[in-house]
């Protein structure tokens, strides 16, 4: 027998990968099942993406939604390794490096999460930035930046997809342009947020009125060059000046995971049990944007990251339970609500029969999602930054 302790891997930092990691720390494991875990990601920042619209208006800073994987894992056993994996040998349990190294694993969690696809209509991948990573927000500040310097009577944005990003982006830029700010909210269905509750829909709707937001519906991109953008609507194509275009649409599953010998659904997405076992591959766990995961009655779970949160508890607890001879349990989802930014101080929230919003929203929000923070240490920085913050401003 060896005396090598058993390794998990979790590739993938984000909501699915690093709360499995840090659940895993949590359970009553004895000395001879302890195992080695081993977080891979390749950014050295995890980021806690439903607070990302606070970097554009600047309510927030980057060390607070998105601190460093070494800061908040200097307490724990979790060991991080920053990179990518290139690839998997399922047959011999390892995973290849970018750095051409390989490491062996007993259980396997890909969590990797997904991207935004930019090849869909002509010039978005040249012209379009999307709204997923904390390079993106950079992107876009700076083009903020550049065109607010120019100081011109007009900045045009045009943002795809009437989704939950689309709408809260929306906000945020509009309250942080004012004036000068001329948004433009492309969606290709019949209404924004097609989701969401309808307490949600209406106070997003009038939030965006409000700001003089315009709205296409049931428009579709045609082109998008470095200046313009063709929209499609009922048969006839309109081109229309812009500064900056912004896109959110759509999540596409990793290039890695194409080529992994894994029974996959047609989208692309890894076909998984109720217990979040790769179909035929009990040692591979597989959670969030790339995991196909259906409730009780066959309908598909909205990969998201409260998904994604509620799955990395069943999956520690699972990957315990496979180790310890303990029966592993079925993911159940539990519908908890949503919550959205609607500008500054301002937020709506609709969940287990309370509805909020305005500035009780707004805080409410900041509430739930600083206890959601991944370590005690961070959620006491950030609460303590977040209380003095308003004093110094009002002394200084």
């Amino acid at each position: 027998m060896s005396d090598q302790p058993l390794r998990i891997c979790v590739v993938g930092g984000g909501f699915g990968g690093l709360y499995t990691a840090l659940r895993l720390t949590q359970f009553p494991w004895e000395a001879a099942q302890t195992p080695e875990i081993i977080l891979i990601d390749k950014n050295d920042r995890f980021l806690f993406t439903p607070l990302l619209y606070e970097l554009i208006t600047e309510e927030m800073q980057t060390w607070e939604i998105a601190p460093p994987y070494e800061e908040l894992l200097a307490q724990t056993a979790i060991r991080f390794h920053r990179g990518c994996v290139t690839g998997i040998d399922i047959e011999n349990q390892q995973l290849q490096l970018d750095n051409h190294h390989s490491l062996h694993y007993d259980r396997l969690v890909l969590a990797m999460g997904g991207k935004t696809p930019l090849d869909s209509f002509s010039g978005v991948k040249d012209y379009a930035i999307p709204f997923r990573t904390l390079e993106d927000v950079y992107r876009i500040k700076e083009r903020l930046r550049l065109l607010e310097e120019k100081e011109a009577e007009k900045i045009r944005i045009a943002i795809v997809g009437g989704g939950y990003s689309g709408v809260e982006l929306a906000c945020k830029l509009a309250d942080r342009l004012g004036e000068s700010g001329r948004i433009r909210l492309v969606e290709k269905g019949e209404k924004i947020l097609s989701t969401s509750p309808d307490f949600n829909r209406d106070i997003a709707e009038n939030a965006l009125e409000s700001r003089r937001v315009f709205i296409d519906l049931e428009t579709e991109i045609t082109q998008v060059t470095s200046d313009s953008i063709s929209l499609a609507y009922k048969g006839k194509i309109d081109t229309i000046p812009v500064d900056l275009v912004l896109w959110t649409v759509g999540t596409k599953v990793v290039d890695m995971i194409k080529d992994l010998p894994l029974p996959k659904t047609d989208q692309g997405l890894l076909k998984i049990t109720s217990e979040l076992q790769v179909i035929d591959n009990p040692g591979i766990f597989a959670i969030g944007d790339l995991a196909a995961c259906y409730d009780e009655s066959e309908n598909r779970i909205p990969a998201t990251a409260q998904t994604a949160f509620q799955q990395s508890d069943y999956c520690a607890w699972n990957i315990w339970a496979s180790i310890t001879n303990r029966p592993l349990l079925p993911f159940a989802y539990q519908p908890l609500g949503e919550m959205m930014a609607l500008g500054i101080d301002n937020a709506t929230l609709s969940g287990l029969g309370f509805n909020l919003d305005g500035s009780l929203g707004y805080i409410a929000r900041r509430l739930i999602y600083l206890y959601r923070f991944p370590t005690l240490n961070h959620q006491i920085n950030v609460g303590m930054n977040w209380i003095t913050k308003p004093l110094l401003e009002f002394f200084s």
